[in-house]
């Protein structure tokens, strides 16, 4: 099960009323618990929801209420899974993880090559282990964490941190870029790892799925970024590169 469906299902069961997909995928995003890079986020819970239905009919954890209006299927049958199904499902999480790659690997290089510019020796890590880039300036090194967004329909930036890999590397040479797509156009938002861990004790950084993982809202605002809500102003850390040093 895809963190999607899951999503939906959680969204869902919480309203106890039929929702359009759009209104599904903003409380999922706002509320933390739906993680996705994916460009368009609503029409991937449109498709995945639409998946459901169409393969286990009666069996699916959804009904369609209107055009693109779902609510829970109270009277889900128990059906076998078919390889019909099983394949069904497993395309469309294939789908969701190939287009959350390829976002993600191109944040990394558009922060690695805004490092290397800055002259930073910097390089994309071969195998995870923690960061995503490292980089080297006066003999000092430095981890960097990036996440990238796309900016949804209803003008936020989403991002999620494991909670697990925070806590290993919350030090002061930790920094987490996050990048703020819009159309062509791209800015960051750079974090120090100390400043995260500020933010989450603020609670403009929120724990989600069980305190797995920590859930960040970016938006603009009257030309103003924030994080979370607008008591947190974040215009210091918009572009900031300065910051890594």
């Amino acid at each position: 099960m895809n963190t999607f469906k899951q999503s939906a299902i959680e969204i869902l069961k919480k309203a106890k009323t039929p929702l359009h997909y759009n209104d599904i995928t903003k409380q999922a995003l706002e509320s933390g618990i739906l993680e996705t890079e994916g460009a368009n986020p609503e029409r991937t819970m449109n498709a995945v929801i639409t998946v459901d239905i169409n393969t286990k009919g009666d069996g699916s954890d959804f009904i369609r209420i209107d055009r693109g209006v779902f609510a829970l299927n109270t009277d889900k049958k128990e059906i076998k899974q078919t390889p019909k199904i099983i394949e069904a499902e497993k395309e469309e999480e294939e789908k969701i993880v190939i287009e959350g790659g390829y976002i993600g690997k191109g944040g990394e290089h558009l922060v690695c090559s805004e490092l290397l510019f800055r002259g930073f020796n910097a390089s994309i890590m071969s195998v995870d282990v923690g960061v995503d880039i490292s980089a080297i300036k006066d003999n000092k090194f430095f981890g960097i964490q990036v996440k990238t967004a796309r900016k949804n329909s209803f003008d936020t930036y989403s991002f999620h941190i494991r909670k697990k890999s925070f806590d290993r590397f919350n030090q002061g040479n930790i920094f987490y870029i996050l990048v703020l797509r819009d159309g062509i156009n791209n800015s960051f938002l750079i974090l120090p790892s100390n400043e995260v861990e500020k933010k989450i004790k603020e609670k403009a950084i929120f724990t989600v799925n069980n305190n797995s993982g920590y859930a960040l809202n970016v938006k603009f605002r009257d030309q103003k970024i924030y994080l979370g809500n607008t008591d947190h102003e974040m215009g210091y850390f918009l572009d900031n590169w300065s910051l890594i040093k």
